[in-house]
């Protein structure tokens, strides 16, 4: 028997006052109604004033008042991100929204390419009412990173990384944080590949933030616990993609080369420019992509624009922002002391016209 609307609807209204807000996704899969059927539910609600919508996200209207008084009386959310970063833009558009649909005011600072450039912007913003922080510190270098775990804890706002991981046991590893799982997506590419019959494989990454890093362990572990992976290397994926150094001759010498060295037909590149620019490397060298070697590219900002469009490893960067947000504002309206939290969401792979089975041997 089909449930009647005001009944579905009343349904609808309970679960978002219990958590605060709800994704119009999630509550169609708990309804066991179609996601249509609820955004037809949502839009009346929110005519009638019952309910607040977003991008996808939705939140009482009544619940909605109490961010709205802070807001009154000067509380605002701070947003730190490094300049000229498409990825982390995608992860701010995220967190945006959730902050816009909740009727919270928030202001972007931007931190320029320089250590410790995010700490003064921060001071700035709790000294101008600042109640809460979203931060993604760039990190070059790990010196640079265990410089800002001292500061970052003793902030007196509750505070969420986006994208950043610290070290364990680091002053700052009991902060709520949101992040990729760049374990997965590195395995992603790698199951990928081997699945396609390469058995060679070069990772060309950079090495200058904390994602770069984390990538560049995880495919030293994947490659060298598979079966099936007979020969990989690792090299820099641009000139200066790298801060820690200094580096051997073959882990910043040209991908051709190394991709001749080693044989490999299969090459991982991150970022998406990074990949971009080394398939036009080895056009000029005579690779064909994919014909003489598959490529994967990793963040999938602009993968898809090249020639051919890469296949990619996508990273959540918008539901990052999203989710970080949804902590910070339930922090912000909950107990300060509640256990921190460290969330990770999977990556998935999006299959494009850079990769292809490796032909049969004759």
């Amino acid at each position: 028997m089909r449930e009647p609307v005001e009944v579905r609807r009343q349904r609808i209204m309970a679960a978002v006052r219990a958590r605060g807000t709800a994704r119009v996704r999630e509550l169609a899969e708990e309804l066991r109604v179609s996601v249509v059927t609820v955004r037809r539910d949502v839009e009346e609600l929110t005519r009638q004033g019952s309910l607040r919508r977003g991008h996808g996200v939705v939140r009482s209207a009544e619940a909605a008042e109490e961010p709205a008084a802070e807001a009154r009386d000067g509380g605002r959310v701070a947003l730190v991100v490094p300049e000229r970063h498409a990825y982390l833009a995608e992860v701010l558009h995220g967190a945006r929204t959730v902050l816009e649909a909740a009727g919270v005011p928030f202001a972007l600072h931007i931190a320029a390419r320089a250590a410790g450039a995010e700490r003064p912007l921060v001071e700035r913003a709790l000294a101008d009412g600042a109640r809460g922080l979203l931060i993604a510190p760039r990190w070059l270098g790990r010196a640079h990173e265990a410089a800002d775990h001292g500061w970052l804890a003793g902030l007196a706002v509750p505070t969420v990384l986006m994208e950043r991981r610290p070290r364990p046991g680091s002053p700052a590893h009991a902060l709520d944080s949101v992040c990729s799982d760049h374990w997965y997506g590195a395995h992603l590419a790698v199951e990928h590949l081997v699945g396609l019959g390469h058995r060679r494989i070069v990772f060309a990454s950079r090495e200058d933030s904390p994602t770069a890093r984390t990538l560049r362990a995880a495919f030293t572990e994947i490659a060298d616990a598979h079966p099936l992976v007979e020969e990989w290397a690792w090299t820099l994926s641009a000139p200066g993609a790298g801060q820690e150094g200094p580096y051997p001759a073959d882990e910043t010498g040209e991908v051709p080369a190394l991709l001749r060295k080693t044989g490999a037909t299969a090459l991982v590149g991150h970022g998406d420019e990074d990949a971009l620019m080394i398939v036009q490397r080895l056009a000029e060298e005579g690779v064909r992509v994919p014909e003489d070697c598959s490529v994967v590219a990793y963040d999938d900002v602009v993968a898809g624009l090249g020639t051919p469009p890469l296949t990619a490893v996508s990273p959540p960067k918008g539901e990052v922002g999203r989710v970080a947000a949804e902590l910070l504002l339930h922090r912000l309206r909950t107990e300060p002391g509640r256990p921190a939290q460290r969330v990770e969401l999977l990556p998935r792979l999006t299959v494009r016209g850079s990769t292809r089975r490796l032909p049969d041997p004759d």
